[in-house]
């Protein structure tokens, strides 16, 4: 069986059955416990399971959107209002899928602004709000995560400009590299990067480093971090090195 294979059978089985034995796993799948640990140990660097005696637990991953957005609520809520207050009336804002930008969203109300999003919860929630300007974008729509991707996606972004975007993340490395879970998110992530003047990265404590395998991008793409909490030392230099303000939702403006 293909290495490839393997882990996908490991993380499914994880995902459905809760923490395993690598010994269960070995069983279940017909090969060594060698080779099993060895899996793990690749899982475990991708960002995709958390190791523990014995065996495995697998990480959040991608997750529908309705059980990530009863999540650090509190935490979102005070980084998107600290993302707001950047924007000024008048100006255009990109917003990324997920639920800290819905979360930005709900703070956008009454302004006057044009927001552009592949975000279906963003649109619902922005949709009556006659003072904002909404442009949806087109695309493949994965009814789960309350997104739209693909190549109609990009196509649409390489016509538009934005004077912010906030972006989401699964992961941040300590080198400042942006991960995500769901690689068929990355690309159209990359178009919204091209296609705005500021790049914020919305990133609660959690995501440090967070989860993810594939790469969205480098701290050279970013302008600005806004989190709920310090960041941890590497990280904050890398970011920094790179010429990224890193915010502290909470924290007094300087």
């Amino acid at each position: 069986m293909l290495a490839e294979r393997r882990h996908q059978l490991i993380l499914r089985a994880l995902r459905s059955g809760g923490p395993a034995a690598v010994t269960d796993l070995s069983e279940q799948l017909g090969v060594s416990a060698a080779t099993i640990r060895r899996d793990l140990v690749k899982l475990e660097e991708d960002g995709l399971l958390t190791r523990v005696h014995g065996g495995a637990v697998a990480d959040e991953g991608d997750q529908p959107f309705a059980e990530v957005a009863e999540v650090r609520v509190s935490e979102k809520d005070a980084i998107a209002a600290r993302a707001a207050a950047m924007v000024a009336d008048g100006q255009s804002v990109l917003l990324d899928i997920g639920t800290t930008a819905y979360r930005l969203a709900r703070q956008l109300h009454g302004r006057r602004l044009t927001v552009i999003t592949s975000n279906l919860v963003v649109y619902e929630e922005l949709a009556d709000d006659e003072g904002i300007e909404l442009v949806l974008l087109g695309g493949m729509v994965r009814r789960e995560y309350r997104s739209l991707v693909g190549f109609l996606t990009e196509d649409n972004l390489r016509q538009l400009h934005a004077d912010w975007l906030f972006l989401g993340t699964s992961g941040v490395r300590p080198g400042g590299q942006v991960m995500d879970t769901t690689v068929v998110e990355v690309p159209v992530k990359r178009a919204m990067i091209k296609a705005a003047d500021k790049v914020v990265l919305l990133a609660d404590a959690a995501k440090f480093p967070g989860t993810g395998m594939a790469r969205v991008c480098g701290p050279e793409d970013l302008d600005v971090v806004v989190t709920n909490a310090p960041v941890d030392p590497a990280t904050r230099s890398s970011l920094e090195e790179a010429g990224v303000e890193v915010a502290v939702a909470g924290e007094a403006e300087t």
